[in-house]
Formats: structure tokens, sequence, C-alpha cells
């Protein structure tokens, strides 16, 4: 890491009308987590001294989502990219060093990237612009970035292109590397003598090399740098982010039988060994140890999920589900703020919310933790070894002993001590006879 301090200037002004949507654009999420805060977090990694979002429409969003990480500058109105990164001056007043020219709606430029463009600007050549560029297979629409002997002699958009130009692959990504002392200077020649009457940020270059300056570019992946301007480009980039994903997954040792089908989050972790059914969603916050198995079609987020566990099929855990070793969560069981022993059962058709479950214990199919009154929300503790007979209601506030037996059908709202049988039941009316008499009474009214 280079010892010079970094800014980052992160553009997001942009309305996202393509969106049509109520949700700023950079908030709207990819694997559980806005795209505003994938950037970021490759940001945080380099340790920037001053992280400045330009905002303008949803300031408010972007205020409440940033939480105090970032400043803001307000860009309104909007006269074009050069202009918006000018409404970051008065943040960065007195900061002379690296500056990264970042946008809010290109989430998942990697950290290496962006440390490679200040390596870049901190060469022995010194260059005054260094352009992040990529080389899409279509490079139609995009700028053209024209290098010679190493240097950017020209950056052109398609519609100003020549055919030789417009024959170029390397095209502008529109993300830049800066000194400080530069970028303002710069963006103060810029002018809006253009059909579009706006500042564009890429008339640096041309300026720069007008003075003599070198201007060079870093090339990327064009997965680093894709935007994202629309329900479908959204949806292709949570695709094509999935599709990485799953391939880190498998060469770390996982196994996914339907990978299609397994659907990550962006902190999903997974431990080797792990095999993974169809049909799975992981949101944000599960942690699964090795050899543990997902069955299809299973829905987990904030969980965590132990050594040689069983999930599913069809099973829920929400956040606060903490399974240890060895413990088994079946078919249609949902488990919320629970914790589940070593080794204990919860295999069919259960509610288990606000719940500490010890080792070993068997959770009947059909038991509820009935942990909610209206108002509060209330525990229940079931010792180790204790067998849950099926179709039970335990009401909590609660406790189960250890080695206890809840008979099936019971529901039970006081404690029951280490060992007891509870049992919770109407007591049985039995009529001989009474079901044959009403039969015939039905067929011949009937008939």
């Amino acid at each position: 890491m280079t010892q010079t301090p970094i800014a980052a200037i992160i553009l997001a002004a942009g309305k996202g009308t393509r969106m049509k949507s109520d949700l700023h654009k950079v908030l709207h999420p990819i694997a559980g987590r806005p795209m505003l805060m994938h950037l970021m977090a490759s940001v945080d990694a380099l340790e920037p001294a001053k992280k400045v979002v330009v905002v303008g429409s949803g300031k408010e969003q972007l205020e409440a989502a940033l939480a105090g990480s970032a400043d803001l500058a307000v860009q309104e109105p909007q006269l074009g990219t050069g202009h918006a990164v000018q409404m970051a001056e008065g943040a960065l007043t007195g900061f002379n060093g690296d500056v990264l020219i970042l946008y809010g709606d290109v989430p998942f430029v990697p950290t290496a990237t962006m440390q490679a463009m200040i390596d870049r600007l901190n060469a022995v050549d010194a260059p005054a612009v260094v352009v992040l560029a990529f080389e899409p297979e279509d490079p139609t629409g995009y700028g053209r970035v024209i290098v010679e002997d190493g240097r950017i002699v020209k950056m052109v958009e398609q519609k100003d292109a020549t055919d030789a130009e417009k024959a170029v692959k390397l095209s502008n990504s529109g993300l830049m590397a800066v000194k400080a002392a530069d970028l303002f200077a710069l963006l103060a020649r810029v002018t809006d003598d253009n059909a579009q009457k706006e500042y564009y940020l890429t008339d640096i270059v041309n300026i720069a090399n007008a003075d003599g300056r070198t201007c060079v570019a870093v090339t990327t992946d064009p997965f680093d740098v894709a935007g994202i301007n629309s329900r479908a480009q959204l949806a292709e980039m949570e695709g094509a982010w999935q599709a990485r994903r799953r391939v880190q997954a498998m060469d770390d040792g996982a196994t996914l039988i339907a990978p299609e089908t397994v659907w990550f989050a962006h902190d999903t972790v997974i431990g080797r060994d792990v095999l993974i059914e169809p049909n799975v969603f992981f949101g944000p916050g599960v942690s699964i140890s090795d050899g543990a198995t997902i069955r299809a079609f299973s829905h987990i987020e904030g969980a965590s999920i132990a050594t040689g566990c069983e999930v599913g099929p069809y099973a829920r855990l929400r956040p606060g589900a903490v399974l240890e070793e060895k413990a088994k969560v079946g078919n249609f069981v949902e488990v919320k703020k629970a914790r589940l022993g070593k080794g204990a059962k919860a295999n069919h058709l259960s509610y288990i919310g606000d719940a500490d479950v010890g080792a070993k214990a068997n959770i009947g199919a059909g038991t509820i933790t009935c942990n909610y009154d209206g108002y509060f929300k209330y525990k229940t503790v079931i010792g180790e070894g204790a067998f849950i007979g099926s179709n039970s209601a335990l009401v909590a506030p609660v406790k189960i002993g250890r080695d206890a037996i809840v008979a099936a059908g019971s529901a039970v709202s006081r404690d029951v001590a280490d060992g007891e049988l509870r049992l919770v039941r109407a007591e049985q009316l039995v009529k001989p006879g009474w079901a044959d008499r009403f039969h015939d009474a039905m067929r011949k009214k009937k008939g």
C-alpha cells in the first residue's frame, strides 16, 4: 500500500430514472447489500483519509445509509461528471494526496484495481491522470481510449469517433486517479462547450495532454467496471456476481449439486465438505462450518451452522439461529433467535423461536414455542436430553428440565422439572357404539 494519503470521490448524484424506483439507485441491493456499500467496502480496505459522496436527489436516503461514514457534497443542478467532481472540492480543502474518482453505480471495483491506479499515479513518469480502462467484447456505445507508446493521446466518445477509432476496443470506464493538486486545477479549465452543455470529467485528460503532461491507462476486467442503470442491469449483475461466488464456493471445497439454483449473500461463509442441495437461498450473516448439509429449498439468514449439522429440506433459519455440532433442523421447521445444542433435533413442522434447546433434546413434529403475547417476546429453555412430544405448545416464558418428557398434544405453561413427565390434555371420553348409530341415522336421513 502507498504511503500517500488517499481520498475517494464517489459520484452518486444521478436521479436513476431508469430504475423507476423511490429507492435511490445506488442503494438497490446485490447479494443482500446496497451496491454503494459494496464499493465503499472496497474503498475502506485502502484506509482512505477522506471519502466524499456527491449526492443530488435522494440525499436523505444516502445520508441515512452512510451514517456518517463519508462526507456529503451536493450537486444541484447536475451539469455533468466534471461538475460533480468539482462539488467535492470544499470537502477536500487542505487535502494533498491522491484522489480516486469512482461511481456509486459501479459497485465491484476491486481494492487491488484501485491500488493499481494509485501506484501508477505515483510511478516515476508522474502521470497527470490515470484512467481505468477495459476491453468489452462489444465496445459500441463506450468512449474509446486511444493509447500510443503507453500514453493516452486521445479520449473520444463513440459518436465523435472515426471508423479507425471505433475499431479500438479499449474503452473508458469513467474512473480515474489524479493528484489533488492537479485535479481541481484541471477541472477549473473544463468548459461546457459541447452539444450537451455539460462539464465532462474526461476533458481533464485532453487539457493535461495539451499542457504536455502524460496521461495513462490501467486496464481491468469488464465485470469490475460494469455500471448499473436499470432493473435489468441490476438482475444481470446479480447473476454475474452469483456465478462467480458459486465457483469460489466450489473451489474452496463445497459441493453444490445444482450451482445455478443456489443464491449467496455478500458475506456468506461456507466451510469445506459442505453439501448444498438445489434451490437454497442465503441471506446476509450466514456462517456454515465444515461438513454441514443444507438440503433443498431452505432459506437461511443471520444463522450460524456448526460442523456436521443438517438443515432442511424446506427449512427456514432466521436471524439469531445457532445450530451447534450435529444439530438437525428438518423439513418445514423455522428457527428464529434460538440455539440448538449439540445433537439436538427438530425434524418436522415446528417453530422454535426465542429458545435455548439443550444438547440431544428432541423436538417432536408440530411443536411450537409460543414466544409472543402480542406485546413482548419471551424465552423457552429446553434442557439437555428433553423429549418434546408432537403437537406440543410451549407457552413462554417456560423451562423444560433435563431429560424431561412433554407428552404429545400438551400445552405447557408452567416449568417442567428435570426428569418429569408433563401431560396436559383433556380427559378422553369414550362412547361405545356411538359412531355406528350416528352413521346409520345419517344414511337413513340422506336416503
